[in-house]
């Protein structure tokens, strides 16, 4: 008690003004005299107007928490139109390999591309499907868009192909116009070559080379691209012949493994014939 009489004391000049504002203010209110009535309300006009003009001038704290919540409403619209944009490519390419696959009358596998090298000679393909599937090695392996390559090494659950950009592929190939055949190759390079085609077969760029039936592995009629480039090397009794690839092997995610038995009684006729004529 003695410490609040203290303070009181020390600052009572303090107390004794805020006394006698509260009393004025309480006279000015009591009083109903016209001039008071006046300047009150002069006064409430005044506050009023002040009122006013600190509204205009916005609060930044405010803002600023506005607008971060706008940012990072805007960075999740921004992820969501994303994933909503990966999703609709994806059902494109879905849609594609569904019509392919009901379309065929071969047996497929679906796989997804875990592992990608493009930068070698002998470029492969890394997939998680396996002999768990019932896929297996020198099995085609195609997408929407055509042939990709074939099935060199598989486990239970992943599985190793053999790309077409691959100096050890080969493929036995067809002009599809000109019913023309030749050895699919790759030597390098952005493009495949097609061998084995001579000087007086009819050629031209823009024909669709695809599989033939020749093919002990692969499936006939499957497209592997279109001619490119068809020139003819001094000496040479082949056709020099590009043929650009139908599959963006870049952006390949998706493809398939087609089921396929290989027919052993011609395969082994055909080694024996080959040991016969050496």
């Amino acid at each position: 008690m003695q410490r609040l009489i203290n303070i009181i004391l020390l600052f009572k000049e303090y107390f004794v003004l805020t006394l006698l504002i509260i009393f004025s203010l309480i006279l000015l209110g009591s009083n109903d005299n016209v001039q008071i009535r006046a300047f009150r309300s002069y006064t409430v006009s005044f506050l009023g107007i002040f009122q006013d003009a600190l509204s205009i001038i916005p609060n930044v704290f405010e803002l600023k928490r506005e607008n971060e919540i706008l940012r990072q409403l805007n960075v999740n619209l921004s992820d969501e139109v994303n994933r909503l944009r990966e999703a609709r490519l994806e059902n494109i390419r879905l849609r594609s390999m569904l019509g392919l696959k009901e379309h065929g009358d071969i047996k497929l596998v679906t796989a997804d591309i875990v592992g990608k090298s493009l930068h070698l000679l002998r470029n492969t393909v890394t997939l998680n499907s396996g002999e768990n599937s019932g896929v297996r090695s020198d099995m085609p392996i195609i997408s929407e868009k055509g042939l990709v390559g074939k099935l060199i090494a598989t486990s239970a659950r992943y599985s190793i192909g053999q790309l077409m950009l691959n100096k050890d592929f080969r493929a036995s190939a067809r002009i599809q116009r000109s019913r023309i055949d030749g050895i699919i190759a790759w030597d390098g390079g952005e493009v495949l070559k097609l061998k084995n085609v001579s000087k007086t077969q009819d050629v031209r760029e823009g024909d669709i080379v695809t599989t033939s039936e020749y093919s002990n592995l692969f499936p006939a009629d499957i497209k592997i691209g279109f001619v490119s480039r068809v020139s003819e090397k001094t000496g040479s009794l082949f056709k020099d012949i590009d043929v650009t690839p139908s599959v963006d092997f870049s952006s390949l995610e998706q493809v398939f493994i087609v089921i396929t038995e290989i027919d052993s009684e011609r395969v082994a006729l055909e080694k024996k014939t080959i040991r016969t004529r050496k």
